[in-house]
């Protein structure tokens, strides 16, 4: 279990410069790619502040949730820290929930034409393993696999 949560490491990467919608404002000018990057480029371009807090929550916590999990799997991190971690897990999901609630609003604007991709599911599945690893009991270094 532990080497899956080393996955992570290189799939939390993959997710944020895969797409996570297509976007136009009418379809007839074609589709725009977003993803976790592209939006956070554009966000910092305008709510700096937001733009901080949405980078912690889609790149920086789930990385160190990441991290510290796998140093408590290999006996480098006291298992006492897992509670922290798990909640820096839930940090990352109100990520993909503010992403679920701005595809909505977008849809519902009318002439806003909003699909969402591939890397959407990805980076929601990275965040739900890495949800599902930290709640397992860490394998630490008696325990292989």
């Amino acid at each position: 279990m532990r080497y899956l949560n080393l996955c992570l490491l290189i799939l939390f990467p993959i997710a944020w410069f895969a797409p996570l919608m297509r976007a136009a404002v009418l379809p007839i000018f074609g589709m725009e790619e977003i993803s976790v990057i592209t939006g956070l480029q554009a966000l910092w371009g305008s709510d700096a502040v937001l733009a901080l807090v949405v980078t912690f929550l889609a790149v920086f916590a789930p990385m160190a949730k990441v991290v510290g999990v796998a140093l408590v799997d290999f006996g480098l991190l006291a298992p006492r820290v897992m509670p922290v971690l798990r909640w820096m897990g839930k940090l990352a999901m109100a990520d993909v929930f503010l992403l679920a609630i701005y595809i909505v609003l977008i849809k519902g604007a009318g002439m806003v034409t909003v699909e969402t991709a591939w890397g959407l599911y990805l980076f929601t599945g990275c965040i739900l393993a890495s949800l599902a690893l930290s709640h397992r009991g860490p394998a630490g270094p008696a325990h292989q696999g």
